[in-house]
Order: C-alpha cells, then sequence, then structure tokens
C-alpha cells in the first residue's frame, strides 16, 4: 500500500498551525510560484494538497488540470480570514457528480 504525503499551499497565516504539525507547507506569493507549488507537490507524490480557496481561484486552469486525476486530490480550504464558498461549492459537485444527486 502506498503512503501519500500532505502537502498544503497557502499565505503564512493560514498555514501556520499545518506547519507545527509537520505537514509540508509553502507560501507562494506570485500566481507562478502558486502553479509552480501545485506541480511541484504533485509530481513529488503527495497524495492530497490542501491550498487555501484564495489562492486556487488565482490558478484555476492548474486546479482544473487535476480535477480529474485520483492523486493528487486537491482540497480547497478556506485562509484565515474565512471561507470564500469555493471549497464547499467543490464537495458540491464532486458528491452531485458521485451520487447523482445534491444531498447537502
Amino acid at each position: 500500500m502506498d503512503m501519500y504525503k500532505l502537502g498544503v499551499i497557502g499565505d503564512k497565516d493560514s498555514v501556520l498551525a499545518f506547519k507545527a504539525l509537520g505537514v509540508d507547507v509553502q507560501t507562494p506569493l506570485t500566481d507562478q510560484e502558486i502553479r509552480k507549488s501545485v506541480d511541484s507537490l504533485a509530481k513529488d507524490g503527495y497524495g492530497v494538497i490542501f491550498i487555501t480557496e484564495e489562492l486556487a481561484m488565482r490558478i484555476p486552469e492548474t486546479i482544473k488540470k487535476y480535477e480529474e486525476d485520483v492523486v493528487p486530490s486537491i482540497v480547497l480550504i478556506p485562509n484565515n480570514k474565512g471561507t470564500l464558498g469555493e471549497g464547499m461549492r467543490k464537495i458540491n459537485e464532486n458528491v452531485e457528480k458521485a451520487v447523482g444527486t445534491n444531498i447537502f
């Protein structure tokens, strides 16, 4: 059974708790750095990549590129200022796709 690593991409204030837990954290600033972080973690065998909604919305084409893949799973999380609703919208889409109806 393969063991996958967890990675988190977001602004410094939002990912500090993950770093304290020993999770690999990246804090890119530019859109190019955000794309590079996602691609790098995906290439390096990370099974789950958490990314703040705010950063994910800046690179929609990169997020879309990984939507059909089982690994890595890209999970949108709120930043320290709160949610933009994108993470829950994605979960609803995936549940509806899997079940055939929105159960939430």
